[in-house]
């Protein structure tokens, strides 16, 4: 009997000197994408398989908020720089730089990014970002990334993104879909127009989510998808849960499955989500947490 205990003590001592498998270990590629102006309410009657696959295979929240005001550029900065206007600096729809001084500055001389921080930790990485609309361009430090790509058009964007995955392989890979935002404000928010918008995004999404499979990093790769705002009628900006709450989707390895998030979420906390996942270590001047409850950890 003191034999087998003694056994047992040393197994459970060995086990404790193993390297942890866990979440963290597993995950080498973070992709994000985010679909311009695509409003959390639209889920409950828009014909979305992939993104309810998404939702079945991760976790998911369809009352995580934006920053105010609830337009892109303050919140396409707040994503990434796991802060909101009020330290970054990027208050404005159109925000090409910040439109107050940034309470910090990195050594690209912007507010810090995921993108610096990974390509500061793990200097080979691979990044890019991939976006349709201008204004993202502003948003990142150009010389921390290996992938710029403006391009024209979502059938573009998402063939654009494919293709950088299966050759590239990148570590942190944001896209950025923008149909769903060019018919809300050309035809209006929760119209028919709007929905076939949303029912095209997610057709892009499913090439994208090809993509990594055909990559071979299905394994070891986490999808999120979230949005910068939602709208009212033909624009946004301001306080109404149509334009505040946004969609936050995210599955891959080690996170929880078919799980419905009850936390609270704000879309800085995207930035501080995939930064534990890179195990980045975050500046003092990010308020944004990870939304640990969707990670098996």
């Amino acid at each position: 009997m003191k034999n087998e205990l003694r056994k047992l003590i040393i197994v459970l001592f060995l086990f404790a000197l193993t390297p942890s498998t866990g979440f963290s270990q597993k995950i080498k590629h973070v992709i994000l994408i985010g679909s311009d102006g695509f409003g959390a309410y639209a889920f409950e009657n828009a014909k979305v398989p992939n993104l309810r696959a998404m939702m079945k295979e991760g976790s998911w929240s369809l009352q995580a908020r934006t920053v105010l005001p609830s337009s892109s550029a303050a919140n396409w900065a707040s994503m990434v720089m796991g802060a909101g206007p009020e330290l970054h600096g990027y208050t404005t729809w159109g925000s090409k730089k910040p439109d107050m001084p940034a309470r910090v500055l990195d050594e690209y001389g912007m507010f810090p990014s995921v993108y610096a921080l990974l390509r500061k930790e793990k200097p080979d990485s691979e990044i890019g970002v991939i976006y349709e609309w201008d204004g993202i361009g502003y948003l990142f430090p150009k010389a921390a990334v290996n992938h710029d790509q403006n391009a024209n058009g979502d059938i573009a964007i998402a063939n654009a993104a494919s293709k950088y995955i299966i050759e590239k392989k990148p570590n942190f890979l944001f896209v950025h879909l923008h149909d769903v935002d060019s018919v809300g404000h050309n035809v209006g928010h929760g119209t028919s127009d709007y929905y076939a918008a949303i029912e095209r995004t997610d057709t892009h999404i499913g090439t994208i989510l090809k993509s990594i499979k055909e990559a071979g990093i299905e394994k070891n790769t986490v999808v999120l998808f979230t949005a910068d705002h939602g709208g009212v009628n033909k624009g946004h900006g301001l306080i109404s849960m149509n334009e505040m709450q946004i969609p936050w989707i995210i599955r891959g390895p080690g996170i929880q499955r078919n799980k419905e998030l009850t936390e609270s979420i704000m879309t800085f906390d995207t930035a501080a989500t995939i930064a534990k996942l890179l195990k980045l270590k975050v500046p003092q001047v990010w308020i944004g947490r990870p939304v640990k409850g969707a990670l098996n950890e």
